[in-house]
């Protein structure tokens, strides 16, 4: 996997399903890179998925974990950077396609809708599987031009 973390990013909806994720991170042994928030204190999700955006593009973290309310505010915002493919993620099949059709390197949840195993699950889905390339490949360069 590119770069050396897995970032982690949320708004206020989501902190308690980001920090869950962190902590699962952190004890299978990745480099977990916090760019907050760090309270349930109401803030602008746009602020944290731009805070991803960067750290994707900049290449301080090779992917990354954002969670909202949704998931569909946060991954808006990280994906107006053309190298952020970002995926809002309901279980593990979607989990699974984002990375083998879409090479997402962004994995998007929506607190208030997803259950917590499932998450945990999809997450594991998400960064075991790899891009399948081929069919796919001109297609998702086409999402990466500026």
């Amino acid at each position: 996997m590119a770069g050396a973390s897995i970032a982690v990013a949320s708004d206020h909806a989501g902190f308690d399903l980001k920090e869950l994720l962190k902590r699962d991170l952190q004890d299978a042994g990745h480099d977990v890179l916090d760019l907050g928030t760090n309270s349930t204190a109401s803030v602008d999700y746009p602020d944290f998925g731009k805070a991803m955006a960067d750290a994707i593009a900049s290449g301080r973290a090779g992917r990354g974990v954002l969670v909202c309310g949704t998931g569909i505010g946060i991954s808006i915002a990280a994906n107006r950077n053309p190298r952020v493919r970002a995926a809002v993620i309901h279980d593990v099949t979607s989990a699974r396609l984002s990375r083998e059709h879409n090479d997402a390197n962004v994995i998007a949840f929506g607190q208030r809708l997803i259950g917590t195993e499932v998450a945990r699950e999809a997450l594991k889905i998400f960064l075991a599987t790899t891009f399948e390339g081929g069919r796919h490949a001109a297609r998702v360069a086409k999402l990466s031009k500026d």
